[in-house]
Order: C-alpha cells, then structure tokens, then sequence
C-alpha cells in the first residue's frame, strides 16, 4: 500500500503542494474567510484597501503552518481559535509586506500593483498600522500571555531587521553574519513564531514547542536563501516582482556577498547598479555568468537543501502522522518552487 510519503516522493512540487495544502482545505477556506472578516471596517477606505491587500492573494504558507503545526502535535484545540490565530499570521506578514514596499519603493507585489504604488506611501503607512493593531486586538481574545509574548517579540524582531537592514542598504561590504541577521529577523522568525503557535494551541509539550519553533526557523531561512537563488534565475511570474530586484533596491544577497568576496573588484559594477536603479549593458547577465562561474548560486542551494535537512530533522519529536509528514515536505517546495 502506498504510503503518504512514498506517493509524495514520486510527484512533482506542484502535486506535492495539493496533496499538503489538502490536508487542511477546509481550515485555509475558514482563514479567508476570517481574513476578509478581520481587515474589514465600517471606514470605507479601510475596507477597500483592506480587500484589495486580501484579494491579492500570495501562498498563505504562514497560516498553513500553524494549522499543520497544530494538527501535528494531536491538538484537540478548538477550530475556531487556531484558525483565529492562522489569520492573525497572515495580517502580520501581510502588513510587513505593506510596510516593505514602501521602504523599497515597490511597484509591484505578487505580479500586482503594489498598495504603496497605487494608493501612495501615507495611505501604505496607516493601512500597515491598521493591519498590526488588528492583528493583535484579534489575539488578545487567547487570552495568553504566552502567545502575546511571541507576537511582540516578532514585531520587535521583524522592525529591528528593517532598521539594520537599512544601515547596510547600498553597501558591498555586507557580511554573511550580518545577512543572516537580518533574514533571521525579517524571515525566519515569523515562520518559526507560526509553528510554535501552533504547538502551543495544541497544549504540546515545552520540548515539542521548541521542536516546531527551531523547524520554523530553520524553514524560514532555507525559504529565503532559495528566494535570493530565484531572484536571479527565476522569471516574474514566479516571483511577482522583476528579477534582480534585491540589488536595485541596494540589497546584497548571499550569491552576491559570496561573489565580492571571490572577486573584490566587483563592487564598482555594484555599486553603479545599485546607484542607477536598473541593470545596464547587459550586466545582470553578466552578473548571472559569474555566479555560475563560481558556483555561488549552486552553494547557495545547497545551504537552503542543509537548513531543509534540519528543519526535517526538529520534526523527529513528532508522532509519525500525515500532519507531520505535510510538514516534512515543506522545505521542497520552498525550494523546489521555481520548478
């Protein structure tokens, strides 16, 4: 009899992505529902800003990983709460991205007019206010100071990683310490916030809380060395935004700091990309040449395919269930999801 694992083994991403996301179909139809509840207002211009934020859509990964984290941990929680709580992620990392593009100057988001782009910056500003203050007004009803405490350490962390980010904005002397800095705030610690949640919804042990917040985490940060790998080879229908956008806003990813450090004389043709705002004669592929050249792209894969390893490996704790193994094939397609 074929088992859920092995049939996942033989199907491709996209299957793979149906099969975990159909485990909790109706769960994720209730969370866009409450969604579109929550970011609702009687202020008209709220509501519009706020449907049009929710009907943008994007892959509701955060919520789903609450609900898988939940269901993993044999949680006889209400429904009503957890999928409470998935929202809340979602209006957390949906007011990030708001709160994102208008620090990025982003015209697009998910192949979409971005909100800053087609409302203006102060309209972004307070819609991405309003959306953290929902959010939390909506935890408030755990009544846990347990989970409140996780929500605000994650704000903390997320704004603390805009702020260093902008420090080190426009800059080629970046280091691999100081950029796994800020993905842990500004990534990974949302992700991992998600599956603790979850866990403690579920009245897990402390020792299987940490097991999901380390997978969170761990997810996290290969989601987003996988994410700096398809900023250069992937096409904006995968991305929902141009490619080699980072380096025009004056980001320097891993590929590219592991590029400066093999070839030091880079950092004038840097530096000219990212003053200029765009890529001239060519030099996005040229960029694209050398990466591969010195496999920088390829060791920036592999390090997403070790922090999947581990993530997988924070799940051992789990009982062996069709949740858990939902789970353990979340990292593949975080990275396989160009494919």
């Amino acid at each position: 009899m074929q088992t859920f694992s092995t049939k996942f083994a033989k199907q491709n991403p996209n299957l793979i992505a149906s099969n975990i996301f159909g485990l909790i179909k109706d769960e994720m139809a209730l969370v866009e529902q409450e969604f579109e509840k929550q970011a609702s207002s009687n202020i008209q211009v709220i509501n519009y800003l706020g449907e049009y934020l929710r009907s943008s859509g994007g892959k509701r990964v955060r919520p789903a990983l609450l609900l898988l984290s939940n269901k993993a941990v044999n949680s006889d929680a209400s429904q009503a709460n957890v999928v409470r709580m998935a929202t809340v992620m979602e209006m957390l990392h949906t007011a990030t991205l708001v709160h994102d593009d208008i620090i990025d100057n982003a015209s697009t988001r998910r192949n979409k007019v971005s909100v800053n782009a087609r409302f203006g910056n102060q309209s972004a500003v307070l819609m991405g206010d309003w959306l953290y203050m929902s959010a939390f007004e909506t935890s408030l009803q755990e009544r846990s100071l347990e989970v409140l405490d996780i929500l605000t350490e994650l704000t903390r962390k997320m704004t603390e990683g805009e702020l260093i980010q902008l420090t080190v904005l426009g800059r080629t002397d970046i280091s691999e310490e100081d950029y796994f800095d800020i993905l842990q705030r500004k990534t990974a610690y949302l992700f991992s916030a998600c599956c603790e949640i979850g866990a403690i919804l579920g009245n897990a042990s402390k020792e299987v809380q940490k097991a999901l917040r380390d997978f969170g985490k761990n997810l996290g940060i290969a989601f987003q060395l996988a994410d700096d790998v398809l900023d250069f080879t992937a096409e904006k229908e995968v991305l929902g935004k141009a490619s080699g956008a980072d380096l025009l806003e004056g980001k320097l990813t891993l590929p590219l700091i592991s590029l400066v450090k093999t070839e030091p004389e880079i950092t004038g043709v840097l530096d000219k990309i990212m003053r200029d705002g765009e890529y001239k004669n060519n030099a996005r592929q040229m960029l694209l040449q050398k990466l591969d050249d010195h496999g920088h792209l390829a060791e920036t894969r592999k390090k997403a395919h070790d922090f999947a390893d581990l993530a997988r490996k924070n799940l051992e704790l789990l009982p062996k269930t069709e949740y858990r193994l939902g789970l353990e094939q979340i990292p593949t397609l975080m990275i396989e999801r160009n494919k």
